[in-house]
């Protein structure tokens, strides 16, 4: 066993963030939260305060959650000022109390950003996702029968890199997190994984114009690569992403320009 290692339980002060609906006005309500194993997860912590709640007959925090396995990215939170929390590639869910020490003040709010409005208290609308996922649409490509098992249609290094884009699990960490409110690191994330795959060619200009057009049109901000979206992102996706994108959105709109002159 670790000489550090943490097994008695903690005391915390929560801060959290109470809104009961979208037209009214939020605050930060503290909350004394006592006998937190430090081997519970961040939203076991989050259970048991409700349960505290509604013995004493009060409403219970509302928070999204769905999994608790890393991989829905419901599990949106703001921890002390971080989206997800203080782990880097790691998700609400997959925090655990451990990481906190006994007698910490923990601030717990929605995401921060315009296109992300809070629903109550943790919950925020991100159906803006939703949206621009929509107008980029679908491939038309054939899929085929099944490929000869010697066969590589792929090269590795493109399908490396559109699989590390698709895992891009959609939380929204990287709005939160971004200044600017900006969906760039999103956006690039979903585009990529079908425009560096042959099956995606054929829609690539539209798909990329469709989704930045509807990005924008969700009240997303714009990219000044300070690259705290990466930071945060639980998957780690790459600013490379971006990168890509832009230089797609740019070809795009070179031919859609003169695709119309003509």
């Amino acid at each position: 066993m670790s000489s550090n290692h943490q097994s008695a339980d903690l005391k915390l002060t929560l801060r959290v963030w109470r809104q009961p609906d979208p037209s009214a006005p939020g605050k930060l309500v503290e909350y004394k939260l006592d006998s937190v194993s430090p081997d519970s997860s961040f939203l076991e912590m989050m259970d048991q305060l409700n349960e505290q709640l509604i013995a004493k007959g009060e409403a219970p925090v509302e928070f999204d959650h769905d999994c608790r396995e890393g991989i829905c990215g419901m599990c949106s939170m703001t921890i002390n000022g971080i989206p997800h929390g203080p782990d880097r590639g790691t998700t609400t869910c997959q925090l655990h109390m451990r990481r906190f020490q006994d007698g910490e003040t923990i601030t717990i709010e929605p995401w921060r950003a315009r296109a992300f409005p809070v629903v109550r208290d943790l919950v925020v609308d991100r159906s803006a996702f939703d949206r621009v996922i929509q107008a980029g649409g679908f491939i038309s490509a054939r899929a085929g029968s099944a490929p000869d098992a010697n066969e590589i249609a792929i090269a590795k290094q493109v399908a490396d890199y559109a699989m590390d884009a698709a895992a891009c699990i959609g939380c929204g960490a990287c709005v939160a997190a971004c200044k600017n409110g900006s969906a760039m690191l999103f956006v690039a994330a979903k585009a990529s994984h079908l425009n560096a795959l042959p099956q995606g060619q054929p829609e690539k200009d539209r798909r990329v114009l469709a989704m930045v057009r509807t990005m924008d049109g969700e009240g997303f901000g714009n990219c000044t690569n300070f690259g705290e979206c990466s930071a945060v992102c639980p998957k780690e996706i790459s600013l490379d992403h971006i990168a890509h994108l832009n230089r797609d959105f740019l070809v795009a709109s070179v031919k859609n320009y003169f695709s119309k002159v003509e």
